[in-house]
């Protein structure tokens, strides 16, 4: 991997970290938020069946990191393009 410039470096850096970041703060708030601390309000609303709370506690935390996978591997080959560090 190899980028024009030292700026193009720091450049890429910052904005990779700036999306983990953005990226770990909605992980937090589905897994810890809806998970933990809005468990009791969310389980007045019913999922298929089952109340919306334990279901962010049990499998909503899991979808969002699958999802959040695939953003991420998205987001990062559109960076890698911009700088012009891909692989293709």
């Amino acid at each position: 991997m190899a980028f024009q410039s030292e700026s193009d470096a720091k450049s890429y850096w910052k904005e990779n970290i700036s999306l983990v970041v953005k990226l770990m703060v909605v992980w937090f708030a589905v897994s810890f938020g809806c998970g933990i601390l809005l468990f009791d309000v969310l389980n007045n609303i019913s999922l298929g069946g089952y109340k919306l709370g334990f279901w962010f506690a049990q499998q909503g935390a899991i979808y969002t990191f699958v999802i959040l996978t695939f953003v991420y591997a998205k987001l990062m080959g559109n960076l890698d393009r911009k700088y012009g560090v891909d692989d293709e």
